[in-house]
């Protein structure tokens, strides 16, 4: 008699080196620091172009204390935090559902389908007159450009992740007697959620990107137009310091997201 197949284990994957993938992030940050550090103070590139990074934090210090011929850091962070978290939670309110219904849906698929497609490709830049001109150069125009940017990939996820339930598993859950909303409810959304939170961080990686171009409308205050007022006298020190903020920022927001797609679909990635 032939031995029994050994069954396949049904635990979590664990990628191989994961655990260290932490330390080599920060052994690569560091790496690119130092390079950054030997190549300005060697004169090798002129601060014009790449200023040192203790210039780059004498700025960031004397925007953060004060001390800066402009409006403090803080309120340049709060202003940019509510037109891109507006305009991202506006996305999120708007978008899911209309993705859900395009996956569900073929009328609704029909219905929304041909504009997104349409705006999609297009960058934020070439519909920011039309904005200006539409709704003026208040912080509506300002939060709507983001929330455009935003809307597409978050739509599009959410209309991709409907598609991830099997025909199997619904057909056991309507064999066990539950109704179709319950099958959308307990089947269906579960499904499509990891897709969905992963549209969430594509999104808000756009919405972070539009900053700069939202903030163009006559803005005074935040962490594009100081950027953007900081390139018009070549100070490029401010300007590499301001995308180092909006970078870290969007950063952890990132990683704020990973750990609530942790919590919420932990089955996510595992066999």
């Amino acid at each position: 008699m032939s031995e029994p197949t050994p069954g396949l284990k049904t635990s979590a994957f664990k990628v191989p080196g994961e655990g260290s993938s932490a330390a080599i992030s920060v052994v690569t940050v560091f790496v690119i620091l130092g390079l950054w550090f030997v190549v300005t103070n060697m004169g090798w590139i002129k601060p014009l172009f790449l200023p040192s990074p203790q210039a780059t934090f004498e700025q960031f210090y004397a925007y953060l204390t004060g001390a800066a011929n402009d409006k403090p850091l803080w309120q340049h962070f709060a202003a940019s935090m509510f037109r891109v978290f507006a305009a991202f939670f506006l996305a999120c309110l708007l978008a899911v559902p209309i993705g859900i219904a395009m996956g569900m849906s073929r009328v609704w698929r029909g219905i929304f389908d041909p504009p997104i497609e349409l705006y999609r490709p297009l960058p934020p830049l070439s519909y920011l007159p039309l904005i200006i001109i539409w709704f003026g150069i208040d912080e509506l125009p300002k939060v709507l450009l983001i929330f455009l940017s935003c809307f597409a990939p978050l739509a599009m996820a959410a209309r991709s992740g409907m598609r991830s339930a099997s025909q199997e598993q619904m057909n056991a859950a309507y064999s066990m007697g539950a109704s179709y909303t319950q099958v959308i409810r307990h089947v269906v959304l579960p499904a499509a959620l990891p897709e969905i939170l992963v549209g969430m961080r594509v999104s808000i990686g756009f919405g972070w990107s539009t900053l700069v171009a939202a903030e163009m409308v006559a803005a005074n205050v935040g962490l594009g137009q100081m950027v953007l007022n900081a390139s018009n006298f070549l100070r490029t020190d401010i300007v590499v310091m301001g995308i180092i903020v909006i970078g870290v920022v969007a950063y952890m927001f990132d990683l704020l997201m990973r750990r609530i797609e942790d919590k919420l679909v932990p089955w996510k990635g595992r066999v």
